[in-house]
This record gives structure tokens, C-alpha cells and sequence, in this order.
């Protein structure tokens, strides 16, 4: 293996809050949730804020694998299938000799959005329980994914298919059993890697997701009992709204967070076992945060922090020393940071920047302002500053359109002031001149993800 190309595994949870981690949150360190990545932070790289472009499962992957909005790459909204001659980073690093390999859900597969396949006059497809068709894995070739992995499995047990669409049924806890395929391809006892290659690994769990069908989430045997003391988030609780559930589920959230952990552990130690550890480099994040139902009837797709907000933490390579990074950065910096660290050149149309360039302080000019677009819940878009959170939406229907004519302005927080976004400020007359300038931002952003101008009123 080339110096200049080394392994490379992104470690992808879903939908988890940045403070159940301990090197973000006290209480999580008090609690011993994550060892293994408070110890991958104290020797890597923490981002002390990082967000998703997009809240929600899909898209947000979809976000990851191509560099670009998911306005960009067609998938807007879950059900939209990633376009089979999308370039994403499997096909460009499996140019530039590395092995790639996905695990887990993949969310990408299926075409089954009624109002947009009924305007686009498309035949709708559906493998949220079927094997995923080759031209549809994203140009992955070790597979071991199920494309809606909620719909295939429960906390316990289940069943994934391979690369020859075969289904492999597991019967364990599901985090335990999606990194044992991880587990798989780097011990590869059964030749299933090249190992005259650099390799790269999507792991994509699903946990600490709720389980749909069972409307809870579903934490290791004896989740209650080792994490009942918990103490609730201040953002959840004051939470403005009146329907959370975060009091029966929030012990079980934790337990699926510590099983991430867990299983991070397990996988290190079998590359150290392998004498891999020196030539990888380790990315751990997620698709989105979770707000358990404080700010609209689900978990995510809302401007807040407690949706968009997400823990990253890399490790090995340019990523050591223990630095915390106070700069703005996104999922969308992933793409280019892979390509980069692995020796390829990054593509023009990118959204994002490389994180190497950060860590080594050359090369980094980039405001600290995060933008987000919004979809399913409603057809939104927000601005995040240091200071301030801006968020419009459009009557719209967020399902069939990816982007609407005209927005209205609905949300203004001060930040400094109101850390937990508790005072909605869009209707106070004082904050007239800061709307307006958030609001120049908001479009200098939407105009830059390939957006048409458009028009921003009060409701």
C-alpha cells in the first residue's frame, strides 16, 4: 500500500446527538458512554461544531457520498433513489486502486415518492426489503447493507444482503452484528478484501435511529438499568413544546449510543490486531441530531441545533495531537477530505472544503456560517452564525419540490443569548435590520447550492 493512500473508514451512526459523547458532555463522560471515542478524540481531532446539510437519513448520505446539496445530487427528501451515473467517492477512490466496501443501511435505493414519480412520470421501485440491485450500490463492492435497514431488522435480529444479492439473517443485538461484517472485511479470513489495496469502508449503523414499526428505540438488554440516572439536556428539558418523549426512550438512546461505542472499540482493536491502525484513518459522525420531539411530531427535519448539530471526530494521518476545532464545518467536507487524504483530486463542483486543510491551518478561509436545507416536515432553509439562527420556509409541499419561489421567514434565535432556542425572535420589530442581513446571507447560500434567486417575506 502506498504511503500516500491510507485505509480509510467513516463510521457513520444515525441520528445522534453530539452530547452523548463524552469528549462533547460531562454528564456523557460521567455516565462512561463512550470511552473509545472521548480516547479517538484526546488523540485525534474533535469538531466542536459540526452540522448536517440536510436533517434527515437519505439525504443527508447522499449529501456525504457526492460532496454536494442534496438539491444538487436529486435526493431532496428519503424515497429518492442516488442517480446510478452519480460520481460519488467509491467510484473515484476505487479509480485510484483502493477496495471499497459498504455495511449497513444505505437508504438510497428506492424510488417511491408518490407526487414526485407520478410529475416525473417515473416507474417507482422499491428494495426497502429486496437486495439492492449492483448499479444502485454507489459503486461500492464488498456489500453488506439492507437500502432501509429499520424496515429489515429490529434491535434484535434481522437479515442484510451481500454483493451477489444474497440475504444473510443475523439473530444478535443489530449494532453487534452490522460491525461484525465490518469486523469481516478487515480480518479477511475469507479473502474478501484485496489486500494489495488501500481500502475503503462505509459502515453505516443504524442506531441510535428509534425503530419505526415499534415507535421506541431499542438499546442493549439492560439499557435502563445502566443509564436510568441520566440527566435531561437543558435543550430538551425546556423544551418549548408539550408532546416530547424523550422521558420513557432517552436510557434506551443512551444505550444504543454506548453499543455504538462499543463496537467502534471492537473494530479498532481488530486493525491493531491486523497491524492496519498506523495506515488507517478513522471518521466518526452521523446524518443528524434527534430533539425527540420537541420542535415538530418526529425527531429531526427542523432548523434547531438539537437537529442539525452532530458530532465528528477523526483520527490518524494529519488528524492527531487532541485538537478541538472551534470552525464551522459540515458532512459536506467529508467527500473532499476523503479524496484529499487519499491522494485524489477533488472534483469542481464540491460544496465543501477539505478538513486537512484546517487541522494544518493552510489554506482555510471560509466564514463561519452553516447552511442547511430542510425537506419532508416542511420545504425550509436556515442560516447558522456564531451569534444567530435564521430559518424560512414555503407552503410548498416538501415532498414533491426541492426548492420553492418564495419563503416565508419564520425563525430568529440569538444564539448567544439563547443557546437552547427557547425566544423566538421573527416577530420582534428590533431585530428588523438583522433579519435583513441574515436573510442576504441565506440567499448568497441558496444562489451558491445552485438555487434560484428567490423571495423572502414576512408571513
Amino acid at each position: 500500500m502506498s504511503k500516500n493512500q491510507p485505509n480509510i473508514i467513516f463510521y457513520f451512526s444515525d441520528q445522534q446527538r453530539h452530547d452523548t459523547i463524552g469528549a462533547y458532555s460531562e454528564h456523557a463522560k460521567e455516565l462512561n458512554i463512550t470511552p473509545n471515542l472521548d480516547k479517538m478524540a484526546k488523540a485525534g481531532v474533535k469538531f466542536e461544531y459540526a452540522f448536517t446539510p440536510q436533517p434527515v437519513c437519505g439525504p443527508a448520505r447522499a449529501c456525504v457520498l457526492t460532496g454536494r446539496f442534496a438539491t444538487q445530487n436529486g435526493c431532496f427528501t428519503n424515497g429518492r433513489a442516488l442517480k446510478t451515473d452519480e460520481k460519488t467517492i467509491a467510484k473515484y477512490l476505487s479509480s485510484a486502486g483502493y477496495d471499497t466496501a459498504y455495511v449497513g443501511k444505505w437508504h438510497l435505493a428506492s424510488n417511491d415518492v408518490y407526487e414526485w414519480i407520478q410529475d416525473k412520470k417515473v416507474e417507482p421501485t422499491n428494495y426497502r426489503t429486496e437486495a439492492v440491485p449492483e448499479n444502485l450500490r454507489g459503486g461500492f463492492r464488498y456489500w453488506r447493507a439492507a437500502d432501509v435497514l429499520e424496515f429489515t431488522s429490529h434491535g434484535y435480529g434481522g437479515y442484510i444482503y451481500d454483493e451477489n444479492m444474497n440475504k444473510i439473517e443475523f439473530e444478535d443485538y443489530r449494532c453487534d452484528c452490522i460491525n461484525d461484517f465490518a469486523l469481516e472485511y478487515i480480518a479477511n479470513d475469507n479473502n474478501v478484501r484485496d489486500e494489495d489495496k488501500p481500502f475503503f469502508m462505509f459502515v453505516s449503523q443504524i442506531e441510535p435511529h428509534h425503530q419505526n414499526d415499534r415507535n421506541k428505540f431499542e438499546g442493549p438488554d439492560g439499557s435502563i438499568e445502566k443509564f436510568g440516572n441520566f440527566k435531561l439536556p437543558c435543550d430538551l428539558k425546556n423544551a418549548p413544546k408539550t408532546e416530547p418523549d424523550f422521558d420513557e426512550h432517552y436510557a434506551n438512546y443512551l444505550g444504543c449510543c454506548n453499543s455504538l461505542d462499543y463496537n467502534l472499540g471492537r473494530l479498532v482493536a481488530e486493525l491493531e490486531r491486523k497491524n492496519l491502525l498506523e495506515d488507517t484513518i478513522i471518521i466518526y459522525t452521523t446524518d443528524h441530531s434527534c430533539h425527540f420531539r420537541t420542535r415538530n411530531n418526529e425527531y429531526k427535519r427542523s432548523c434547531h441545533d438539537n437537529s442539525i448539530r452532530i458530532p465528528m471526530i477523526i483520527y490518524g494521518g494529519a488528524f492527531t495531537g487532541g485538537l478541538e476545532i472551534q470552525n464551522f464545518v459540515s458532512l459536506l467536507d467529508i467527500a473532499p477530505t476523503i479524496l484529499d487524504v487519499a491522494g485524489v483530486a477533488l472534483p469542481d463542483d464540491y460544496m465543501g472544503k477539505s478538513l486537512v486543510n484546517l487541522v494544518s491551518g493552510e489554506g482555510w478561509k471560509r466564514e463561519n456560517e452553516m447552511y442547511t436545507q430542510i425537506s419532508e416536515d416542511k420545504l425550509a432553509r436556515c442560516i447558522r452564525t456564531e451569534k444567530w439562527k435564521y430559518s424560512v420556509s414555503s407552503p410548498d409541499n416538501p415532498w414533491q419540490k426541492g426548492e420553492a419561489e418564495k419563503y416565508f421567514e419564520e425563525f430568529l434565535y440569538d444564539l448567544e443569548n439563547d443557546p437552547y432556542e427557547e425566544n423566538n425572535l421573527i416577530d420582534v420589530p428590533e431585530y428588523e435590520n438583522e433579519r435583513k442581513e441574515l436573510s442576504g446571507i441565506l440567499v448568497k447560500h441558496m444562489n451558491r447550492a445552485g438555487e434560484k434567486t428567490t423571495v423572502i417575506s414576512r408571513k
